[in-house]
């Protein structure tokens, strides 16, 4: 269901987006543990965000969210406002840079934070 944003613009929830269409996330309307989880995943405001998938039965939702692959159930997604976003390509919303980028801790010669591990 599209609605109007403060901002003058349309607004639907993630629930509601169309699979591979990019979207911002405008806020994320919840409170207490589960602001905090879907926060610490990496769905903050003004992230791009697509759905890369649909569950069979509908539920769950794959997104694609800074590069990577969440899986988020649809009850959580309608917590998560979105606007549609013209003009973007994929890729564009990946993490160019940083540590710990693809999950790996792995420095030169096999070295974690400074220890030695045997191969």
């Amino acid at each position: 269901m599209l609605e109007e944003s403060n901002l003058g613009g349309i607004f639907v929830t993630l629930n509601d987006g169309t699979l591979g269409e990019p979207y911002r996330i405008l806020a994320v309307d919840c409170e207490g543990a589960l602001r905090r989880r879907l926060l610490d995943m990496g769905l903050t405001p003004k992230t791009i965000i697509s759905i890369r998938k649909v569950a069979p039965m509908g539920d769950p939702l794959e997104l694609t969210v800074r590069g990577y692959q969440l899986t988020l159930r649809k009850e959580d997604a309608a917590r998560i406002k979105v606007e549609p976003v013209k003009g973007h390509s994929p890729g564009q919303d990946q993490q160019q840079d940083g540590p710990g980028r693809h999950g790996h801790r792995h420095g030169k010669e096999g070295r974690i934070h400074g220890l030695r591990v045997d191969r």
